[in-house]
């Protein structure tokens, strides 16, 4: 089965373009999703996160203050690099159980993957399509949909792999400062794209 490792800065759309990519039947395997799953309460991981960062890091129901959590990472490489000691490994052994599920049922499936270039995940996949926005875009777009102000923003944009260096890794590229039009167009062109390549 081929695998296709799916990034992009914040703010680019990748849930957008993954939910386009489902819509044909592609299993999507999702690290955000696998990161919310695995520090959920109850869950090993969380008991570290409460370790390292504090039992102010919870709130009372026992669930993690992902917003607190974003803002001290952001802050504090060292931190930032003891939360990825903790959940990479739990995330990379999901993902591969998740891709075995899915290598019996599918041509080809999706690792949605934020910072896929950064936590070193290129040895799992066979291409690497990069969702692609300029800067302004990937600005007011992150603003409005985290309800942050642009310093927050601008320091998330900044702490991921600069839009260069992303572009340079790319086999395939999505535009995605156009329509929901343009988009579909683009997605239905890596499908078709995706089955030939899966079956040679």
């Amino acid at each position: 089965m081929l695998i296709i490792g799916l990034t992009g800065g914040i703010g680019s759309g990748k849930s957008t373009v993954t939910n386009l990519f489902s819509s044909y039947g592609v299993p999507i395997i999702d690290a955000d999703t696998i990161a919310r799953q695995v520090t959920a309460p109850g869950q090993p991981a969380l008991r570290e996160i409460c370790a390292l960062f504090g039992e102010e890091i919870v709130d009372n129901n026992g669930q993690l203050k992902r917003k607190q959590l974003r803002k001290i990472i952001f802050a504090d490489q060292q931190k930032r690099e003891q939360l990825e000691a903790i959940l990479h490994p739990i995330i990379q052994q999901r993902m591969l159980e998740q891709m075995a599920m899915a290598s019996h049922r599918a041509d080809y499936s999706i690792l949605s993957i934020p910072l896929l270039l950064e936590s070193g995940w290129q040895h799992l996949l066979d291409r690497i399509l990069v969702i692609d926005v300029n800067e302004r875009s990937q600005l007011q777009r992150t603003m409005q949909r985290d309800n942050i102000d642009k310093k927050t923003a601008q320091t998330i944009i900044d702490v991921q792999i600069n839009r260069q260096d992303r572009l340079l890794a790319a086999d395939d590229i999505i535009d995605n400062e156009g329509s929901i039009d343009e988009l579909q167009q683009q997605v239905q062109r890596l499908h078709q794209k995706y089955l030939q390549l899966s079956h040679h």
